[in-house]
């Protein structure tokens, strides 16, 4: 599958949605990974259970709902919990870098996870 414009704007909006409904992601990017046959909007927020993962799809799929997303333009959303090595790592490589959002990852491994491609939207 090839990410288009399209799923760029759809997942910018679910981000936008987590962010008004006060859950504002530390990690979010467009993620090709090994585990999964297409992309996958990685979402990591100490505002969601990090032990539930359950419960973090709800909160998700509320803030969504409630931002009044409709379901066809909804993103496959993949939530890692803060403490995760992948997220960690990120987290620790980007600690410093002025601005994060369109930058292209890929072919590289980070923590525990190996990136196949990734869009950048947000690490702090």
């Amino acid at each position: 599958m090839i990410l288009l414009n399209y799923d760029l704007d759809n997942a910018e909006n679910a981000i936008k949605a987590l962010d008004s409904a006060g859950i504002s992601p530390s990690v979010a990017m467009w993620t090709k990974l090994p585990d999964y046959e297409d992309w996958r909007l990685v979402i990591a927020s100490d505002k969601l259970d990090q032990d539930s993962p359950k419960a973090g799809y709800e909160v998700v799929v509320e803030a969504l709902r409630a931002a009044e997303v409709p379901i066809q333009m909804r993103t496959s959303v993949v939530l890692l919990p803060m403490r995760s090595t992948f997220v960690q790592a990120i987290r620790r490589i980007f600690a410093n870098a002025a601005g994060v959002y369109g930058m292209r990852l890929g072919g590289q491994t980070i923590g525990d996870k190996y990136i196949e491609e990734a869009f950048v939207y947000r690490v702090q």
